[in-house]
């Protein structure tokens, strides 16, 4: 599927393969984010911040994404035996109406890619890779990529506080603080609080690209706290 080029900068449709964006005038050659499309551009997927609240229960661990109002946005439920290899949110609890789904390419989950896929149009809005090794010994990583697989970015977390929730006692009680960035520039971070029966993850992603969808980065907040953390 042919893709959009996007400035990162200042999110205009750019000319494919300009070296610079003809609205702000910023250097895009090779870094213009990729858009299929067809992708809805809701707005609530753009907006300048998101809550995840993850509440664990018996049978199954349930999110919740929020703006920053507390409106509800998604809704997705985990089973605790296993991590699904699609894993599919929806606009509520009642599970009836798919909005979007994060769909792995590989079999194994530790190595996966994984599409983040919209599902009213079925496009692919970005992808995710986990960086296992990474994040089975020293610190969560995930790599952002555009709908082609091309990285444009990645979430990181610190390597010290990474390596003290693995290995000192007691880490795992550690919250999680995590840096967004794209093209090696540092544009948000994601932070978490522990609650009696669950987390909260936080971001504010005001300095994002104004085009890019959240979905991607919301969508590596669900992964982290479904695997990194279950493997705590």
């Amino acid at each position: 599927m042919a893709t959009i080029p996007i400035c990162p900068s200042c999110g205009a449709q750019t000319v494919d393969g300009a070296m610079f964006c003809s609205k702000c005038g910023a250097r895009v050659d090779a870094k213009a984010i990729q858009r299929s499309p067809g992708t809805a551009l809701s707005p609530m997927w753009y907006g300048s911040y998101y809550r995840i609240r993850k509440k664990v229960i018996a049978i199954a661990n349930q999110y919740w994404i929020e703006d920053g109002q507390g409106n509800n946005l998604g809704f997705s439920r985990q089973k605790i035996i296993r991590i699904k290899e699609n894993i599919r949110i929806f606009s509520d609890d009642n599970m009836t109406d798919e909005v979007f789904r994060i769909q792995q390419e590989q079999v194994m989950d530790m190595w996966g890619t994984f599409a983040v896929v919209d599902s009213a149009t079925n496009a692919v809005v970005g992808k995710l890779r986990r960086q296992a090794l990474k994040s089975g010994y020293y610190k969560d990583e995930y790599l952002l990529l555009d709908a082609s697989g091309g990285q444009v970015g990645r979430v990181a977390e610190r390597a010290g506080r990474g390596l003290a929730r693995k290995y000192i006692p007691g880490g795992s009680l550690v919250p999680e603080h995590l840096v967004v960035e794209f093209y090696g520039r540092p544009v948000a971070e994601i932070k978490q609080q522990f609650k009696v029966i669950g987390d909260i993850w936080e971001v504010d992603c005001s300095q994002l690209p104004p085009l890019f969808d959240r979905r991607t980065l919301i969508s590596a907040m669900l992964l982290m706290g479904m695997i990194e953390r279950d493997r705590k």
